[in-house]
């Protein structure tokens, strides 16, 4: 079992900067591939960004590229996702999910555990 706690969510202006964090408890957090998904109102989850066991290797959604960065720290069994030049569009309920798959798993069903998920909400 892995418990996830994210934090780090708020209300920023547009153009602004936020950083999520997601704690990892339980299992060893190395063994995890890890990954990123919001949900708006309204409309379905979706992927955001993704990272490797090792933390090697990254993927994101095309929407937040070069604007939103994923990392890890496994000693401290802690995953982070740094959102910069922030949209309204990306106003959503930000998840951590922790995945047994290797490389970067990008659909949500490979997921095993999620976290409670944190408000990110981005005004005009």
């Amino acid at each position: 079992q892995v418990q996830l706690v994210e934090s780090g969510g708020g209300l920023v202006q547009a153009g602004g900067s936020l950083k999520l964090s997601c704690a990892a408890s339980g299992r060893a957090f190395s063994n995890y591939a890890m990954g990123w998904f919001r949900q708006a109102p309204g409309k379905e989850r979706e992927f955001v960004a993704a990272i490797s066991r090792a933390g090697i290797i990254t993927h994101y959604t095309d929407s937040v590229k070069g604007r939103f960065a994923i990392s890890r720290d496994n000693a401290k069994s802690t995953m982070y996702l740094q959102m910069n030049s922030l949209k309204p569009e990306d106003t959503a309920v930000y998840y951590c999910a922790a995945s047994r798959g290797y490389g970067v798993v990008l659909s949500h069903s490979e997921y095993d555990y999620w976290g409670q998920g944190t408000q990110v909400t981005v005004s005009s």
